[in-house]
């Protein structure tokens, strides 16, 4: 169950960072990238240490 939860959650990651790189392509928005990229981050590192507490 732990593989599949971190399996969805590196997907997850990816997605979130390739609408972070479209969101500072195309819309030249800096800022609201750099919020997505830290979302990214900070959701997988809490994911990833919540599978080890439970």
């Amino acid at each position: 169950m732990k593989i599949i939860i971190l399996l969805l959650s590196i997907f997850s990651f990816i997605k979130t960072v390739s609408y972070g790189i479209y969101e500072l392509k195309t819309n030249k928005n800096k800022s609201g990238a750099t919020v997505i990229f830290c979302t990214a981050i900070v959701s997988t590192i809490l994911i990833s240490i919540m599978l080890y507490i439970v």
